[in-house]
């Protein structure tokens, strides 16, 4: 870990030389310049997501993976000159969770079931995320450079990141190279589940003998990453582009989810009402290297009709192999000021050493999870998305005006059984 830190510094110390050499070498040309962005742009997004299903991590495999989501987003872009601009990114996500609110499934008035909402604290949280972007172009705008912090926080974490990019162009902006960095330090504040809280007791715990369990807490609640991509991008000829790329992730610390439960087969079985007492929390492995690389073919066919396509093959140290294969076709009406785009997505993975389904763990295994995010699954989306583009911006709100509009919703399924629904919108103001 201690090298990959040295080197992520190390490149975002290249970066600033590169800029600082590349700023000494700049033209003195006074002739006009484009800027790189003209006027403030201001984009709101909304999303909502809902999802059902009968594995919930929280219930160790089992148990109903109701929730729902939505997320308002803005986006505000300003020019702070003709080179440089500072991006401030700003979310919230609201959810409820059927699953979650499982963390205790015994403070509501219906009896305990891994298949019902409780309805406790955790049925419902808030995320809060801001991101701070600043970007600086050279004067010739072959060469960007950027930097940025993010926080987030929510009920269980609170993460910090830092991170910068260089981007450079070459062959008369026809090739493109960007390496990124980025660090991520988070802190969990661990729920655990109900039964695993210091004074846990319930006169009508049924079972043979007397309940007991293999939980500890985690002594280490931070969580680390560490990340370094490489993307090239060349346009192949006036209808063709290609992109490769690549990501080097390490991860470190408590990887482990503290308040999804495990079930194993070794173990006698306690239930209070319909709710099964859990025997420890998922246990996994310390630190993790993930490798994704990939590549995105875009293609224009004629005035009408594009094709965008994508392929990521992804490993890690876990065990999990994936694959991940998209295709969009954009379709152009109106002379270009509505677009229609269908899109369609498949993905799958092989589970991961330590996955196993509800009450397969020994309790002698050193890791164990019942999370089917880590389970072996394929998965198909279905998409359809329209956008509107107004070059005029003729539709105003103070002094802003309309640039673009895009609506788009896709239908998830699983091969474990999960479903999700998504729709989302998109609304970019330009200041006049």
């Amino acid at each position: 870990m201690k090298y990959t830190l040295i080197f992520t510094v190390s490149l975002l110390l290249s970066i600033t030389m590169l800029h600082a050499q590349e700023s000494e070498n700049e033209s003195s040309n006074t002739s006009y310049k484009k800027r790189v962005l003209e006027s403030t742009e201001v984009d709101f997004l909304m999303s909502y997501y809902a999802q059902d299903g009968t594995h919930a991590a929280v219930t160790g495999g089992k148990g109903t993976e109701e929730l729902t989501d939505v997320t308002p987003t803005f986006v505000v872009a300003i020019p702070l000159n003709d080179d440089d601009v500072l991006t401030i990114d700003a979310g919230i996500s609201a959810y409820t969770s059927a699953s979650s609110s499982n963390i205790n499934p015994f403070d509501s008035d219906s009896a305990a079931d891994p298949f019902q909402a409780s309805s406790g604290a955790s049925q419902s949280d808030t995320w809060v995320n801001l991101n701070v972007n600043y970007a600086h172009s050279s004067e010739d705008r072959n060469s960007i450079w950027s930097g940025h912090v993010n926080v987030a926080s929510e009920y269980d974490y609170f993460s910090i990141g830092l991170g910068g990019s260089y981007t450079r162009l070459f062959n008369q902006k026809n090739t493109e190279l960007s390496v990124k960095a980025n660090i991520y330090l988070d802190t969990w504040n661990p729920q655990y589940p109900a039964e695993f809280q210091e004074g846990f007791t319930r006169p009508d715990i049924v079972g043979t003998g007397n309940y007991s369990n293999s939980f500890t807490q985690f002594e280490n609640e931070g969580r680390n990453t560490y990340s370094v991509s490489v993307s090239f991008s060349q346009v192949l000829n006036e209808n063709a582009q290609i992109s490769l790329f690549l990501d080097l992730v390490k991860q470190d610390g408590l990887l482990s989810t503290p308040h999804q439960r495990v079930y194993f087969a070794d173990v006698n079985d306690f239930f209070v009402q319909n709710f099964q007492l859990g025997d420890d929390v998922e246990k996994l492995p310390d630190s993790r290297f993930k490798l994704p690389v990939g590549a995105r073919f875009n293609y224009y066919i004629d005035e009408t009709f594009s094709l965008r396509t994508y392929y990521r093959y992804y490993f890690d140290d876990w065990g999990i192999n994936a694959h991940t294969a998209s295709i969009e076709v954009p379709i152009k009406l109106a002379e270009g000021k509505f677009t229609f785009y269908p899109t369609y997505r498949y993905y799958s993975q092989t589970k991961a050493d330590y996955f196993a389904p509800f009450e397969t763990h020994l309790s002698t295994d050193e890791f164990y999870t019942s999370d089917y995010d880590l389970s072996e699954f394929d998965s198909h989306q279905y998409g359809i998305g329209f956008k509107y583009y107004d070059i005029f911006t003729k539709f105003k709100i103070l002094n802003f005006g309309l640039k673009t509009f895009d609506i788009r919703f896709n239908h998830y399924t699983r091969s474990d059984g999960l479903s999700a629904n998504i729709i989302s919108t998109g609304f970019k103001f330009v200041l006049d």
